[in-house]
């Protein structure tokens, strides 16, 4: 979900006033769960919003706030509220609070509220930037921010989705080196020299991957590393029939293994497949390309879901299914 549509979404009290809605019946409504208040005067279809992802939850969040917010304000928006107006995952975590930076016009900073979260740290200009009209921190500080103070799966996530924004180029379908070379060097000169967190950013900068396609792999991916498997390669090319190719999420070189990460959109979702597929033509692809792999490279093959990366030790079980072992 992007910003605009985001704005389209929300419905305020004058707006529900003006389709016939008095103040109780809004009050009732909020109280039985069929509207949902964002924030004050702001307001979503119940059902709506438990539909929605984590991510556009927040962005809803961070939209209504901003309408609140006084136009000369000097603050920007920061941490997961500038992850999700950058269109970055927030894997694991929904935010309840809007993370903000910045003084007021006497150079004090303003309490939190309810649900605003101030936060008092530097913010030169140079890692601010604008979207859609938000002020927030740019990508890299976004970046380097978060990989601080959230989880390890939350920030491999988004780091990988940071770095495949620079790095990936959806119509030549190339990744390219250099620049997510670049993009982590200017992430990692905007930690700090130490505190917090710093250690575990330098250590997940070291792993951070482009080419990671999901959450779910990049999840994947630091689990593989916690469980003793060598650094896997990501998207690896194995010639398919005629001159075709097939790509695997994973190849697990020390153990002689390949590794895919399903998620289930492809399957539940129909608007990730092609206009005539199916969920059975899908599945039926699938199968003909796990046999081609398994048949022309003589590599066992593990395949697993969400399921089995709730933690470190399910995606060892599930790989144990298939005798894989880290070497």
């Amino acid at each position: 979900m992007r910003i605009s549509e985001a704005a389209a979404r929300m419905s305020s009290r004058a707006d529900l006033e003006h389709a016939g809605m008095s103040a109780r019946a809004i009050t009732l409504k909020v109280r039985d769960q069929a509207l949902h208040r964002i924030d004050r005067g702001w307001y979503l279809d119940k059902a709506e919003w438990q539909a929605l992802y984590p991510e556009d939850r927040h962005l809803l969040r961070v939209v209504a706030a901003d309408r609140r917010r006084p136009t000369d304000s000097p603050s920007v928006y920061v941490l997961c509220s500038a992850a999700v107006l950058h269109d970055l995952p927030l894997a694991r975590v929904e935010p309840l609070r809007v993370h903000v930076a910045g003084k007021t016009g006497n150079g004090h900073v303003r309490a939190s509220r309810p649900l605003i979260a101030r936060h008092e740290i530097p913010m030169p200009e140079a890692d601010t930037t604008r979207i859609g009209g938000f002020a927030c921190t740019s990508l890299a500080r976004t970046v380097a921010d978060m990989i601080r103070v959230a989880s390890e799966e939350t920030s491999i996530a988004l780091l990988d989705a940071a770095i495949r924004r620079r790095a990936w180029d959806e119509e030549t379908r190339e990744y390219d080196v250099d620049a997510a070379a670049a993009f982590v060097a200017d992430v990692r000169r905007l930690l700090p020299p130490g505190g917090r967190g710093v250690r575990r950013a330098r250590f997940l900068l070291d792993i951070g991957n482009g080419l990671a396609q999901s959450p779910g792999e990049s999840i994947s991916r630091l689990y593989l590393l916690r469980l003793g498997f060598a650094t896997p390669r990501l998207q690896v090319a194995i010639p398919g029939p005629g001159s075709s190719s097939y790509y695997v999420d994973f190849g697990l070189d020390d153990v002689d293994a390949w590794g895919e990460f399903d998620g289930e959109g492809k399957y539940r979702d129909a608007a990730m497949r092609r206009d005539d597929q199916t969920a059975e033509d899908v599945l039926l692809e699938e199968k003909q390309r796990e046999d081609w792999i398994r048949g022309t490279t003589n590599r066992r093959f593990a395949r697993w879901m969400n399921a089995h990366i709730t933690t470190e030790a399910a995606l060892r079980q599930r790989l144990a299914a298939f005798s894989i072992h880290p070497g």
